[in-house]
């Protein structure tokens, strides 16, 4: 797999970038690549629209297992689900963070605080610490995320251009 890209340790200006920036949840990726769910040709667009318009994406390491074991399972096809997760971290407006000691106990905080899933809560850590909006399928975790982040469905997002909450550190 690609080696994860070095991000500024500030959270760039939302209000004031040219593009907006995501953070896109492993569930939109997943989606975007099975034609036979629900929501499949959105969750594509999506993905499409921001690599067309060159929208930062800034995503955890997470988001490539999660992308492989999503795929493999669903497709009994490992190589294909590894080829998938590598094209997605060579994406040229990808961003992959490492998680650190300091953003897993942020994670940990907002998964206590606010009743996250443990992966999905590294996703909101990381939305929340570079501004970003985070754009899931997973209404669980957009609902319980949408105290501290902007929180968008795939359709949410193709439709607006909305800058991020800014939240103090």
């Amino acid at each position: 797999m690609a080696a994860a890209r070095r991000v500024p340790r500030r959270p760039l200006r939302t209000r004031t970038a040219k593009h907006p920036r995501y953070t896109v949840d492993a569930s939109v990726f997943v989606n975007a690549f099975n034609p036979h769910e629900d929501g499949h040709t959105e969750s594509l667009a999506l993905l499409a629209a921001i690599q067309e318009r060159s929208d930062p994406i800034i995503v955890p390491t997470l988001l490539l297992p999660e992308i492989v074991s999503a795929v493999a399972r669903a497709s009994d096809d490992s190589v294909g689900a590894l080829r998938y997760a590598d094209a997605t971290a060579a994406l040229p407006h990808l961003t992959v963070v490492a998680l650190s000691s300091a953003m897993a106990r942020q994670a940990a905080e907002l998964a206590a605080d606010h009743r996250l899933r443990g992966a999905d809560a590294v996703y909101v850590a990381i939305a929340r610490r570079y501004g970003t909006t985070l754009v899931s399928r997973d209404e669980e975790q957009r609902s319980r995320a949408a105290a501290v982040v902007t929180c968008q469905t795939p359709e949410q997002a193709l439709g607006s251009r909305v800058a991020p909450k800014r939240t103090p550190r």
